[in-house]
């Protein structure tokens, strides 16, 4: 029996994720290999529409959650990208760095976790000194929603406890580490990955923080500040990327871990260490169009996805005939 000719994603995508995703580039290389994207209609059920032979979505919410699985129970061959219980981990702040902990790297001299950071609930833990006595300042106050909003990308670079006092939880409080103003994107689709560096906030020296009349900056605010002053060219260029085959490794135990095949994390080298690797973030289905050459990798992920599928199907029609 021959490989199917020609596959359909149906795509379950805000309108901006949309735009920014399906490029005409990616659309036009991908309809060439045989595979279309084929909207899902939100006003009707979703197992209503299609066959798909996948779904690529970014939504979520218990009622989408319903209907992908009773899509799956009614096309039981249909490829979800990606599992919605997988994406909720990244949803908080907490679980989607506990996952890197679960990585095993046994090769290399490197080293890789995750920075020390606590939940703060209330206000008056705001000032529970045993509760912050393991972080030292300056620290990053993120909001304990990963969800993608304007609202869960408000972070601040605190300096001392009065800055925490300003805030409003709940919070991640997460220990701030000198790392050459460099931080590492590295983009996964499957078993493609993609290192690349990208400009991140400067390195604070102690004499400022003991200085510093501000309690606490916006990284907004450090980001304007660093700009007048930063040579992107020349700052960034000193960074080496990390080893290809300690990211590759830490890419493959991630995606095991998590149970995802779209994601990205950031990770930074820590000043004092240069063999220390800290991952500071994880991301679902991130902006892809931002990588060089994101039309090739991303139709080849697919391409590869369905094939994988083709050849199990072969293997269970090969299997029921003995």
């Amino acid at each position: 029996m021959s490989e199917k000719q020609g596959y359909q994603i149906g795509y379950a995508l805000a309108e901006k994720k949309r735009t920014s995703f399906l490029q005409p580039s990616l659309v036009e290389l991908s309809r060439s290999r045989g595979i279309d994207f084929i909207p899902v209609d939100s006003a009707k059920p979703l197992a209503e529409q299609g066959p798909f032979d996948a779904i690529l979505h970014k939504l979520s919410g218990e009622n989408w959650n319903e209907q992908l699985k009773e899509y799956c129970q009614k096309y039981p061959q249909v490829i979800v990208i990606d599992p919605p219980e997988a994406i909720e981990r990244l949803h908080n702040r907490i679980t989607m760095l506990q996952c890197v902990a679960e990585v095993n790297i046994s090769e290399g001299n490197e080293t890789f976790g995750a920075p020390l950071q606590i939940v703060v609930e209330k206000q008056e833990e705001l000032s529970d000194l045993n509760k912050l006595s393991d972080l030292k300042f300056p620290v990053i106050a993120k909001p304990l929603v990963a969800d993608g909003s304007a609202v869960s990308h408000s972070m601040s670079l605190v300096f001392n406890g009065e800055g925490l006092k300003s805030l409003k939880p709940p919070l991640v409080i997460q220990e701030f580490v000198n790392h050459g103003g460099t931080i590492f994107k590295v983009y996964v689709a499957e078993d493609f990955v993609k290192c690349v560096k990208r400009k991140s906030l400067p390195d604070v020296p102690d004499e400022e923080i003991q200085s510093s009349s501000e309690g606490y900056m916006s990284f907004s605010q450090i980001s304007n500040m660093s700009s007048e002053k930063y040579d992107e060219n020349s700052d960034l260029e000193q960074g080496d990327l990390p080893p290809s085959r300690f990211i590759q490794d830490l890419a493959n135990g991630l995606r095991e871990v998590l149970g995802l095949r779209l994601f990205n994390f950031d990770v930074i080298r820590d000043s004092r260490v240069r063999n220390r690797y800290l991952v500071i973030d994880i991301n679902y289905f991130p902006g892809y169009a931002k990588m060089p050459g994101f039309e090739l990798a991303l139709t080849n992920f697919f391409c590869n996805l369905f094939h994988e599928k083709s050849q199990a199907s072969k293997e269970r029609a090969a299997s029921d005939c003995h």
